[in-house]
Formats: structure tokens, sequence, C-alpha cells
């Protein structure tokens, strides 16, 4: 009792209701709070802190910058049960609303003019010309048909976090770049998916994710850049729960060697046995492969985390 009388003390301030339900609908650093509430940043700081020391909010570390996002359990359900009592047409959040979204646009475009300017290839399935559409569509039918956490690591520009949103209760990507997340927070944002799809950047060879917490983990396109794919699996298998799935989808063993080069890929596709042998020594059982013919092939790689076996990866972080 005494932890609801605090959390509902924590809402109970019209800054903070107004918080609440922007970061329901996506992830916020400070300083677009600041734009789009139109306050200062140590007063909303101040209110940010007493909802993250409630358990309303979650901040989450990025670089220089923390984002602020619902947390995962009781106190995002507190939260939302809160907000469906407030007026849809309420004339302060409807303003807040069409300013968050303005600014997410503009985010956005900022983002995509430096992929641009820098030349950044971030889109690397159309760039080779592979079948985008069939190779979402193999992943589709690999996946259950509901998945309570679902887990994308070099997530990009959000397409796999948007492709499983009907399917997932919460669905998470990690990457290491922050201006792929800038790109993946508009999409999911202008798609009206921040609620229960949210991003984080992270080195996929720790995962500042508890063990066992995801349902699904999918790394796509992902393994040829790893300087040790054995460890980068590791590591994905760690947060897999037991019996959970593990997707790895990349190239098939190949002899382009200027992509070495030119797109910077550290291997020349895989074979199964090396997938295979990777996937037993993290401590999961290699399903059959699905395989993809294109310009280059594409392999689907499945695999169920065996019970009762532990990778061996690093200690994960806590934010």
């Amino acid at each position: 009792m005494d932890e609801l009388l605090a959390q509902l003390r924590a809402a109970a301030e019209p800054t903070r209701l107004r918080l609440l339900a922007l970061c329901a609908r996506g992830a916020f650093c400070v300083s677009d709070l600041c734009t789009v509430l139109g306050q200062s940043q140590p007063r909303l700081s101040r209110h940010l802190k007493l909802l993250v020391e409630a358990g309303l909010l979650e901040r989450v570390p990025e670089g220089a910058n923390a984002y602020f996002q619902l947390p995962p359990g009781p106190g995002a359900e507190l939260v939302r049960l809160l907000l469906a009592r407030l007026p849809e047409d309420d004339a302060l959040l409807a303003a807040d609303r069409r300013a968050a979204v303005r600014l997410a646009a503009e985010r956005a475009r900022a983002a995509s003019e430096a992929f641009r300017r820098d030349g950044a290839d971030w889109d690397e399935i159309r760039a080779l010309g592979l079948p985008a559409e069939a190779i979402e569509q193999a992943f589709l039918k690999l996946l259950p048909p509901a998945i309570p956490r679902f887990l994308d690591i070099g997530t990009g520009t959000g397409r796999l976090l948007e492709l499983v949103a009907d399917r997932a209760r919460q669905a998470v990507g990690v990457d290491a770049s922050r201006d792929m997340l800038a790109l993946a927070r508009a999409r999911l944002a202008e798609r009206g998916l921040a609620g229960h799809c949210t991003v984080r950047q992270a080195d996929m060879y720790r995962l500042p994710l508890p063990d066992g917490s995801f349902d699904v983990v999918a790394l796509q396109m992902v393994l040829h850049y790893a300087e040790d794919p054995a460890a980068a699996l590791a590591e994905a298998a760690r947060v897999l729960r037991p019996e959970g799935l593990l997707i790895v989808t990349d190239l098939a063993a190949h002899d382009r060697a200027e992509l070495l080069t030119a797109q910077a890929h550290r291997w020349p596709g895989f074979d199964d046995a090396e997938l295979a042998g990777w996937c037993g020594a993290a401590g999961c059982a290699a399903l059959p492969s699905i395989t993809l013919e294109g310009p280059l092939a594409v392999r689907l790689w499945p695999a169920r985390r065996l019970p009762g076996l532990v990778a061996a990866a690093p200690a994960a972080l806590t934010f």
C-alpha cells in the first residue's frame, strides 16, 4: 500500500501527468521535454527524478544524454490506468502531442540528412539488392503468434521492431549508433508504436539487460560486422529465456571480397557448420536453416535456448 500511495502522490501534479502522457508515447530526453512543455530544465529534471524514484518512469542513459520512458512491469500498468482517466480532448495534452510529433519529425530529418551527407548506407538489405520482402516474410514465419518480449540486436532504423509490433507485447531494439537510434525513435513514433517498442544504445557484447529476459532475440544483418561472432551469439543467448528462440539472419558464405573493403564487412558470410558450432557453445540448439536466393544468398538460422545451460558471456550491466 505504501508503494502505491507514493506512486499516486508522484503522479498527482499537472506537469508530472503531462510528462507521463508524453513518455507513454515514446522515449524523450530532458531537452526534448523542455521544448515540448516549454519549461526549464531544472524544473523538469526535479519532476522526472520524482517519477523515476516512484517507479513510474525509467531513465536510460545514452552517451551524454538520458532518455525517459515507461518502465516494464507494474509501474507502466499504473501509468496507463491513470492516463486512461484523462480526457482525450484535453487541449493542453493535445498541444503536447502535436509538439512532440513536430519534434520527432525534425529529429528524423536531421538524422536522415546526416546519413545522406556522410554517405552512410543504413539500409543494407536494399543496398545490396537483397529480397527484402522475402526475408521479412521468412522471418515472420519463424515467429510464434504472440511474443511477450522481443529483442532486436543491431536494430538500425527499427524496421524489425515495426515488423513484429503486432505480435510482441514489448519489443526492444539496441544499437551502438546514436544516429540510427534517432531514426528508429522517429520511425516508431510516426507509426504510433513507441508505447511498446523502444530502443536504447548498447554494445552487443555487453547488453545492459538481465539474464533470460527475452522470449525471442534477433540479429539481422549484424553478425558479418562482428569482430567476434561467437561472443555476440553467447551474449544474445544469455538474455534469452530457456526454450526461447534465437534467429540470426545474415549472408551465406560468399566470395565477394569487395564487400570486406567497400562495405567494411568483417566476415564473407557464414555456413551452417559455423553457426551451429557457435550456437551450441552459447547453449542453443540449432534448427534447420532457411536459404533465400538473390544477388547474394541470405540465410536464416533459428535456434532454441537449451534449458539448464548458461552461456559464457560477460555479466549483465544495469542502468
